[in-house]
């Protein structure tokens, strides 16, 4: 009888389906259960059991999933369809299966025997190991009680009763109760699967069982069933039964029927392809007595002649007929034995015919092949534990609850806080990222592109060139070469120029916007060097165009008017520079976030949503930077700095000692030295000059010595308020942004947004977790 019973303890990749002590030992069936015991007692007095506790151990790796991810050791069941497999597995089970129900095998079955002998009879228990991809929390589990014999009813109904598991697994299934519980098809049109990668795992224990395992895979077929198979059946089932075969720690059972051409079945065929020294296939003939009389001695001659090589050879087992399935009075292992003794068989030896022959073989081959492979399966256990443990480590954290987001991006945001600390302070040798990203060098950058800021304005920044009475042309030619060899040290490759001669203007930027604020940064724009000629003529315009009743003197309106205009390439070298400064800090806040989360997605999150903020920091870092401009080029000129009036007595005297030098003569004195003298009567031709040119000639020196203090005053101001204090080392840095207060301000949905794991993370988070229980299972095992 069978009953239904709810666990919440079920296991999520394996559903028990078990029987209580199925008991071959009572009533009509006593004289049967006689027999057996002797016949099993002789079968064991020549088996010897090698390595029951490793066979064991295998076993277990089977049961805890260990398969899905490393080849085990172990026997396959193979063959077409109606090749005599479950007739084969019958005569190894003691065991009814299902016939006439359309497929016989529809998924892979482990069948597993155990000796325990603190038992009466045996005990029969059924559980189904899902593939690793259907990982869901089963709620229930089957039980078979007051069941004396597992007849083929009983059986059909528990492998039915495990279909109607895997159906609500959505995987799909047919042999009425595991088909139902693997979502099989039991019926035309019911549009559900018709094979499984599921495992049927089925284990008998008795008392004087042998210890061995063997896997049963569906049979190959080349012809559809209308209503039942398709031909992508056909390819689902050659794959599956591939699967199976290609494992090198695997032994073929190769079931062929005696009665066809065996050379050309498509099972040896690709055993061969997969075996060519047949070290690891054991051929099984099955139907010897459909073969065609006369025909039987190249049987004979293909089974004995196999002893003579390498290979695993031929064991010939008959099984029981249509006819003689009818009858329950007909004993499989007394035909079979009745058979044999038949000629020409009878000249077969009794290691290569019949189903106990067989059982021996394959407990001999199990315990060779487990005893072998058994260290490289540790060996191979382990190191998936350890890839498996990376992996996981490779994810994160896990991110699912709010609690665990917000832990995960505060942990994130200690890491950005340490690297921007790093950065600032130059502590490069603190982590490896510095030398592999060179981006993150943000000091040394800002510091970098603050001296060329510096250098190109003292050289380019103004738009006339200052008369000069001191030859310092070659320190002129000095300092713009400092300037092309500071600007290629900041520019971007594509930007990089050699020297100014090469170069008829200056480009504003000198390093490539970032994509994601490019609306707000100003463009790059050529700047035409500075016009070395036409000074004073330029300003004897601007005061003819300007002058009022002024007598000795001139308007201070001109000041302003001529500071304007020699000041004009400034917007765009300090525009440039603060959008070159907000690029590097843009670029090292993505890098730094990139590095920390080793996750490309989770970084564009992050930055997606402080892209707002930040763009308000940089925004005022612009506004700034138009603040500073307006005050040195449309206020009142205007400083208390003593070095505006030094300036100025040295530009004097500088015209004066020049005109001097002109009327000077060379003189030798008494003392012997020498000199240079001017007539007194040449000093008053000296100061020679007519209201114009004096006016025009102060003009241009008050210009030039305050020019000289504002454009300082101005370079210092943009690098310590519009960099610094905005985004650099000031509270209002853009990487003050990423802190913790930010963190706590986001709702459970940002949170999720921004941390939240993908599907396809989630899913293989789930996959690793669960291939990390079962390995971690196995590691246990094998310990």
């Amino acid at each position: 009888m069978l009953t239904k019973k709810n666990s919440d303890e079920a296991e999520p990749e394996q559903t028990l389906l078990s029987t209580q002590a199925l008991d071959f030992c009572h009533g009509e069936q006593e004289d049967y259960r006689i027999v057996m015991l002797k016949l099993e007692a002789q079968i064991e007095a020549d088996i010897v059991l090698a390595e029951p506790a490793l066979l064991e151990k295998i076993d277990r790796l089977f049961a805890c999933n260990v398969g899905e991810y490393i080849n085990l050791p172990q026997l396959v069941v193979v063959g077409d369809q109606s090749s005599g497999k479950s007739s084969v597995l019958e005569g190894l089970t003691k065991l009814k299966f299902p016939r006439n129900s359309g497929l016989c095998t529809r998924f892979a079955t482990q069948i597993i025997f155990r000796r325990d002998p603190s038992l009466r009879g045996r005990k029969i228990s059924g559980s189904i190991i899902s593939t690793t991809h259907k990982i869901e929390k089963g709620n229930a589990s089957w039980s078979m009680s007051d069941a004396e014999s597992l007849n083929e009813a009983d059986f059909e109904s528990l492998i039915s009763e495990v279909s109607e598991f895997s159906k609500r697994m959505r995987v799909k299934f047919n042999c009425s109760k595991v088909h139902k519980a693997m979502g099989l098809s039991t019926s035309a049109g019911d549009n559900l699967p018709t094979f499984s990668s599921d495992v049927f795992r089925l284990e008998i224990i008795g008392p004087h069982e042998n210890h061995l395992s063997v896997i049963d895979v569906p049979g190959i077929f080349k012809t559809t069933t209308p209503g039942l198979t398709f031909k992508s059946d056909i390819a689902l089932v050659r794959d599956m039964v591939l699967n199976y075969m290609r494992n090198p720690r695997s032994i073929m059972l190769a079931v062929v029927p005696a009665n066809v051409d065996i050379a050309t079945q498509e099972i040896i065929e690709i055993a061969r392809e997969l075996d060519p020294d047949g070290i690891r296939t054991l051929r099984i003939l099955t139907k010897p007595d459909l073969v065609d009389e006369g025909a039987e001695e190249k049987i004979i001659e293909l089974v004995e002649g196999s002893q003579d090589s390498e290979e695993l050879g031929w064991v010939v087992v008959k099984n029981l007929g249509q006819k003689d399935l009818q009858d329950p009075s007909k004993d499989r292992d007394i035909a079979e034995d009745i058979f044999r003794h038949s000629p020409p068989w009878n000249r077969l030896s009794k290691d290569n015919y019949g189903i106990e022959a067989l059982r021996a073989r394959l407990q001999t081959l199990l315990a060779s092949n487990v005893r072998r492979e058994f260290p490289s399966v540790r060996s191979e256990v382990l190191k998936r534990l350890k890839e498996c443990k990376r992996a996981l480590e490779g994810l994160g954290e896990e991110r699912e609850s709010t609690e665990q987001q917000r832990k995960y991006l505060l942990e994130i945001v200690s890491k950005f806080q340490r690297i921007t600390e790093n950065a600032l302070q130059t502590n490069y040798g603190s982590q490896d990222a510095f030398d592999d990203e060179p981006e993150l060098r943000l000091a040394t950058l800002v510091a970098n592109r603050n001296a060329l800021f510096s250098d190109e304005i003292s050289t380019h920044g103004h738009t006339y060139a200052f008369v000069s009475h001191t030859h310092d042309d070659d320190s002129e030619d000095q300092r713009n070469r400092s300037v092309a060899s500071l600007a290629n040290s900041v520019c971007s490759d594509a930007d990089k120029f050699e020297s100014e001669e090469e170069c008829k203007s200056i480009p504003s930027r000198k390093i490539n916007s970032c994509s994601d604020i490019e609306d707000i940064l100003h463009d790059c724009v050529p700047i035409q060097d500075s016009q070395t000629q036409g000074t004073l003529a330029w300003i004897e315009k601007i005061y003819r165009e300007s002058r009022g009743f002024e007598i000795g003197t001139f308007n201070s309106t001109i000041l302003s008017s001529v500071l304007k205009r020699q000041s004009a390439k400034w917007p765009s070298f300090a525009e440039g520079y603060i959008c070159d400064v907000i690029c590097v800090v843009h670029t090292f806040i993505k890098k730094a976030l990139t590095i920390i989360c080793n996750d490309q997605r989770l970084g564009q999150n992050i930055l997606s949503f402080l892209l707002d903020g930040l763009s308000d920091k940089y925004r005022q870092a612009l506004s700034t930077t138009n603040f500073l401009l307006r005050i040195e080029r449309d206020g009142t000129p205007m400083t208390q700095n003593h070095y505006l009036n030094s300036n100025l007595q040295k530009c004097r005297q500088e015209r004066i000692t020049s005109a001097a030098k002109k009327s000077s003569v060379s003189v030798t004195y008494q003392n012997g030295s020498s000199g240079e003298c001017v007539p007194l009567s040449d000093l008053t031709q000296i100061h020679h000059m007519n209201n114009m040119e004096q006016t025009v000639q102060d003009i241009h020196d008050i210009l030039k010595s305050y020019y000289k203090v504002a454009r300082k005053r101005f370079i210092d101001n943009m690098c310590m308020q519009a960099v610094d204090f905005y985004l650099v080392t000031g509270p209002e840095a853009p990487m003050g942004l990423f802190s913790p207060a930010w963190v706590y301000d986001l709702s459970p949905e940002q949170l999720d947004d921004i941390v939240g794991e993908e599907a396809s993370v989630r899913r293989k988070r789930k996959q690793l977790k669960k291939q990390l229980k079962d390995l971690e299972s196995g590691r246990k095992i094998l310990v």
